[in-house]
């Protein structure tokens, strides 16, 4: 997706959680396309391995990892949506982690909206390796 100066302005605006959402999207379909071509299991395990890696906490720990790699623009992002007041969280995390996974899926959704892929796959190269 290739986005102009004015669109990537309008992403950076938008409503943190709706970027988390973006990126949940975004990091679910990254995981599961390599659960997949990791190994030929059948689907309920394949499914049992990517809610593993796709879940609040292990959101949570990976935010805290990768946080010193983020840049200036992302740490903003991470602190903006970690920072919003939502109505709901996660029945079996704390909010500390459902709100750190939301920091997380946040710059995820805004890299992937602005187009910024090769960024993008850095950080979930950073987030396999940390």
């Amino acid at each position: 997706m290739i986005v102009s100066p004015q669109d990537k302005n309008k992403v950076k605006q938008m409503n943190p959680l709706v970027l988390a959402f973006v990126g949940d999207g975004v990091e679910t379909l990254f995981v599961r396309a390599k659960v997949a071509l990791s190994c030929g299991e059948k689907a309920n395990a394949l499914h049992r391995k990517a809610s593993a890696e796709v879940n609040a906490h292990a959101q949570s720990q990976q935010a805290e990892r990768i946080l010193p790699y983020l840049t200036e623009e992302e740490v903003e992002i991470f602190h903006r949506a970690r920072n919003s007041k939502s109505r709901h969280h996660a029945k079996n995390f704390s909010v500390t982690d459902y709100r750190r996974a939301s920091g997380l899926e946040a710059v995820i959704g805004y890299l992937y909206l602005t187009g910024e892929t090769d960024r993008l796959k850095e950080l979930f190269e950073l987030m396999e390796k940390v």
